[in-house]
């Protein structure tokens, strides 16, 4: 995490809920004319529970988890606000009463099983694209609605809230959801930024469930009476509704001062794309799986969802269950003097996306492929970071091609910032020079847009420009030629040029 010294400079301290696939963290971020100060106060695991009926996320304690960051928070000094973000598409049911109606489902569960061919009997994949823009992921949550609509607790449900506007509902006791998550559920019109009505219909979907949208710096209410004496923060705290979808608030702290740029944030997925003014809904960006999601100040995230870290860190879980090493820059470092371009993978075949032994599954993918076998540590680790940098590259390209734009410059953000050798990789793939960091862009997007709320930070430029005149960022220039890389992707039956043409199959 970038830190610098506590200064009389800053001005007022904001509070980060930051809740990923594998932790959650409070962090505090100080803020002022030419200080951004990031200080983590608690940090607390997020373990999934696996119950008779699925696997679920303990909710209750990552509740708890938050409510001691906020206590910690408190005995650091005063809090101006706080913000919540999480990830995507995951959602609690409240009954009549407020009440949770169980925990939550966690979207790698299989539950939606099928559950997309249910929906486009009724509202075809096309005319779902049409109106929403988003990527066919089969957890979408209108996929998990479809995949519990004869379930008890949903016919019990008089409210739906996604994990953020939960969290945020028992903090405050406000109902709502904001726009930047409400855009990943598969139920939001892209055009016209509400919910759709062409899909809740169709789908016996009550659109008494959805509570009203809020847009990132809107208010979300003040801290609870049990929650402030808890904490240790005055009930008038404000809770202030932040880019709650972790991915929107990485892409505020983009440090980004030239236009022609695209991101990557990368952490357990890797999602890359371009910050557009409006939404691609033609049926070629379909057919290549781009989504439309919301940013903050009416832009939108165009991008396609990578599987990201969440393959190195399963094999590392494996290794340490059999004994094996998981020191990670020992890792690297094995994997930079493996054989480069020995093996190749798709990161979004469907078998890499439970949990379970990941080093076995790349090596079966290799083995069916005709490739030779990883055998080492080190190879397995170089099979992957050369596969997302190649998974990068065609996916930049492709949103390129299809938004009709320019890409000068990448800007890699999030946990997988810190890997020297996947960023170079990126940069080799891509031929584009690659700008690495912050590391902690979602908690830096989170707090700004509490300061600016606050009335401490100007617009979306200026809150670039203080991340990149503030936070540590590294460069990498692509070294050689793209024959390589491009040699490598046939082997995936990829063009070079235009992206991954088994992906536009399976979805056409």
């Amino acid at each position: 995490m970038t830190t610098t010294p506590p200064s009389s400079a800053f001005r007022s301290a904001f509070a980060a809920v930051d809740l990923g696939a594998t932790s959650g963290r409070v962090i505090l971020g100080r803020v002022g004319p030419d200080n951004l100060d990031l200080t983590e106060v608690h940090r607390f695991p997020n373990t999934p529970v696996r119950l008779p009926d699925g696997l679920r996320w303990d909710v209750l304690a990552l509740f708890q988890g938050v409510l001691d960051g906020l206590r910690e928070a408190a005995r650091s000094g005063g809090v101006t606000s706080i913000g919540v973000d999480t990830w995507a598409v995951d959602y609690g049911l409240l009954d009549v009463d407020g009440a949770l109606l169980g925990f939550p489902h966690h979207y790698r569960d299989g539950r939606t099983d099928g559950a997309a061919e249910r929906v486009w009997a009724t509202v075809g994949p096309q005319e779902l694209y049409r109106i929403t823009g988003l990527q066919h992921l089969p957890f979408n949550t209108v996929f998990q609605l479809a995949s519990a609509a004869t379930s008890a607790q949903l016919g019990a449900a008089r409210t739906l809230l996604l994990i953020p506007d939960l969290l945020i509902h028992w903090l405050t006791g406000s109902i709502g959801a904001e726009e930047t998550n409400a855009s990943t559920t598969g139920l939001f019109d892209a055009r016209t930024g509400s919910w759709s009505k062409d899909i809740l219909g169709p789908l016996a979907i009550d659109p008494g469930l959805l509570p009203p949208l809020r847009a990132p710096g809107d208010s979300a209410g003040t801290l609870l009476p049990h929650v402030a004496a808890y904490t240790g923060l005055d009930t008038r705290t404000p809770v202030t509704a932040v880019a709650s979808h972790d991915t929107a608030s990485a892409v505020v702290a983009v440090p980004a001062t030239e236009p022609h740029f695209a991101y990557i944030s990368c952490g357990t997925w890797s999602l890359a794309g371009l910050e557009l003014d409006a939404p691609v809904l033609t049926e070629a960006s379909r057919a290549a799986n781009f989504t439309n999601e919301r940013g903050i100040d009416g832009t939108i995230r165009y991008l396609r969802n990578i599987m990201g870290m969440w393959l190195f860190e399963e094999c590392r879980r494996t290794w340490d269950k059999q004994g094996l090493p998981t020191h990670i820059p020992t890792l690297l470092a094995d994997a930079a003097r493996a054989t480069p371009f020995a093996a190749v993978i798709d990161p979004d075949a469907p078998e890499f996306l439970a949990p379970g032994d990941m080093p076995d599954r790349i090596q079966d993918y290799c083995r069916r492929t005709g490739q030779p076998v990883p055998a080492s540590q080190g190879a397995v680790v170089r099979c992957i970071l050369e596969s997302l940098a190649l998974a990068h590259r065609r996916t930049l390209r492709q949103a390129a091609e299809l938004a009709g734009r320019d890409i000068t410059r990448i800007h890699l953000v999030g946990g997988g910032s810190r890997n020297d050798l996947l960023c170079q990789l990126t940069a080799d793939a891509a031929g584009l020079p690659v700008v690495a960091g912050p590391t902690e862009a979602t908690a830096l997007g989170n707090i700004l847009v509490q300061a600016r709320a606050a009335g401490l930070v100007g617009d979306l430029p200026a809150m670039r420009s203080l991340v990149a005149s503030t936070q540590h960022l590294r460069h990498y220039r692509p070294r050689g030629d793209t024959a390589a890389w491009d040699a490598a992707a046939a082997r995936l039956d990829l063009d070079p040029n235009l992206g991954h043409l088994d992906t536009a199959r399976r979805n056409s």
